[in-house]
């Protein structure tokens, strides 16, 4: 039987990139997968795509959003995706509106997603998985606020998990930290600044990373942390191309 039959998965950001490969991988174990992304055109393409996903058009970052989501499809599994391609330039040369646009989408998207589990609440047992990055780990002096805001968003899932303790809620709080996706867009605007920041070309700069992941490696991830209950609460995880680890 497939890992995630009868379960609900809802991914937030799930129209491209990461997003994307998570709701396929819900389909192929069997969930009922519902996509929310802003854009109504690739949620289309998505739905043509990925034969059985459902999609749901809004700002995620919105305040009323979660509600709107929780009313279309009540998850089982909550994933966190979203969010805004980060500057790609040394501090000095941005603007604060700059910086910050990763604590105006990521964090907030967060923010709104995990206060509305805790507080709805979402059924004991239901897991809640916020897509952050290795960024939160190493530092990117090359995007602005990113590393920060994912660094929150870890802080987050940790939180939220003793608040959730706290109530006696069972609800399960994680984060997730993949490397650079060179497969990805983000992934590729990543590889495209830090080459340009460095002076080395974008081949040398892929080849200087360890075991890069790929968007699936992530999805297949998520999946691993939302069907295994023994994997700790409220902690953040690696991914690499080498799978998946606890963070020390």
């Amino acid at each position: 039987m497939p890992q995630l039959t009868n379960k609900n998965v809802v991914v937030i950001g799930g129209s491209g990139g990461v997003g994307l490969r998570i709701v396929e991988a819900g389909i192929r174990n069997g969930a009922r997968v519902l996509a929310v992304a802003r854009h109504e055109a690739p949620l289309r393409q998505l739905i043509q795509q990925v034969p059985g996903a459902e999609a749901l058009s809004l700002d995620a970052a919105d305040e009323a959003a979660p509600a709107k989501v929780f009313d279309v499809l009540q998850p089982d599994i909550l994933v966190v995706s979203a969010g805004a391609f980060p500057p790609s330039a040394p501090l000095f040369k941005q603007s604060w509106r700059e910086f910050a646009v990763n604590w105006e989408t990521d964090v907030k998207i967060a923010f709104h997603f995990c206060k509305a589990a805790l507080s709805r609440p979402l059924p004991a047992g239901s897991s809640v998985i916020l897509i952050a990055s290795g960024a939160a780990l190493a530092g990117s002096p090359n995007s602005g606020g990113y590393a920060g805001a994912k660094r929150t968003q870890i802080f987050m899932a940790n939180y939220s998990q003793k608040e959730s303790d706290r109530l006696g809620l069972g609800l399960r709080f994680m984060a997730l930290a993949p490397r650079i996706m060179p497969d990805t867009e983000l992934g590729k605007h990543a590889v495209a600044g830090y080459s340009r920041y460095l002076g080395i070309s974008e081949a040398d700069f892929v080849q200087s990373m360890a075991a890069p992941p790929s968007a699936l490696d992530v999805a297949t991830a998520v999946v691993e942390l939302a069907t295994n209950p023994d994997q700790a609460k409220g902690k953040v995880f690696i991914v690499s191309g080498k799978g998946l680890e606890a963070a020390a």
